[in-house]
């Protein structure tokens, strides 16, 4: 089989690093055991997740941010949008980032790089 990536908002962020309120928001949609768990079982069946490959234990970015309660300007937000990558990749990944200093929606951007 050929390789996949697959990308955007997939409105789920998977672990408590992912959101700034994860107690707060734990039933929630979005942050639902069913829904973290599904996201869990992607990765185990050979995906990446390929912002957490290289930095697995970076807190306090996110990629989306509630228009309400200053969300955005206190930092208080969601990493729910992902590049996934085939594991068969995973050698070729280079980098992946979050343009938290990019305006103009709820989200900023997303990147991937690759060494094709």
């Amino acid at each position: 089989t050929k390789p996949i990536i697959f990308c955007g908002d997939l409105n789920v962020a998977h672990e408590e690093i992912d959101l700034k309120n994860d107690r707060t928001n734990h039933h929630n949609a979005g942050f639902t055991d069913e829904e973290r768990q599904k996201f869990t079982e992607l990765l185990q069946s050979g995906f990446t997740d390929t912002y957490r490959y290289f930095y697995p234990d970076k807190e306090g970015v996110y990629s989306w941010w509630s228009y309400r309660f200053n969300a955005r300007a206190n930092n208080a937000g969601w990493r729910i949008d992902y590049f996934v990558a085939s594991q068969a990749l995973d050698k070729q990944l280079a980098d992946a980032k979050i343009h938290t200093e990019i305006f103009g929606s709820d989200h900023c951007p997303i990147e991937l790089d690759l060494n094709l």
